[in-house]
């Protein structure tokens, strides 16, 4: 059995992937999730209805590294659908990345959905709050 069937077990429901686009994103992603700064994460409400696992309140997802290797788990607290253009400073701090202002989150994200092919300020996001459940 491999180590993501045995936390499949162990967390019943839990889906496995990594954040971003990149090998390098879902390490940089991944670490402030164990470092305890990324608390959410978003994405494009089109990518989330053509995921076969999405989230769900109270469900756990595997995080994976660049290299798939499964680094913590978490659970989905809260998730909520919102405008690119509405995203708010204190989701923008929670997602932890860069300065952890709504400035950097709005270029980085823009840049992310425009190599997705989805970018639009007015387009619909899934964002989701989770809690590190635990680290492996």
């Amino acid at each position: 059995m491999t180590i993501i069937e045995n936390l499949k077990i162990k967390y019943p429901g839990a889906s496995a992937w990594p954040f971003g686009d990149s090998a390098e994103m879902a390490d940089e992603l991944a670490d402030l999730v164990i470092k305890g700064v990324k608390t959410a994460t978003c994405c494009s409400l089109s990518s989330f209805k053509n995921e076969e696992e999405s989230p769900t309140i109270g469900g756990y997802s595997i995080i994976l590294n660049g290299k798939g290797v499964p680094v913590c788990v978490i659970r989905t607290i809260a998730m909520r659908i919102i405008r690119f253009c509405d995203v708010t400073d204190e989701l923008a701090k929670k997602e932890g990345e860069g300065d952890l202002s709504l400035r950097y989150w709005r270029q980085g994200h823009k840049e992310f959905f425009q190599r997705e092919g989805s970018y639009c300020d007015t387009m619909e996001l899934v964002a989701e709050e989770f809690e590190l459940v635990a680290l492996l």
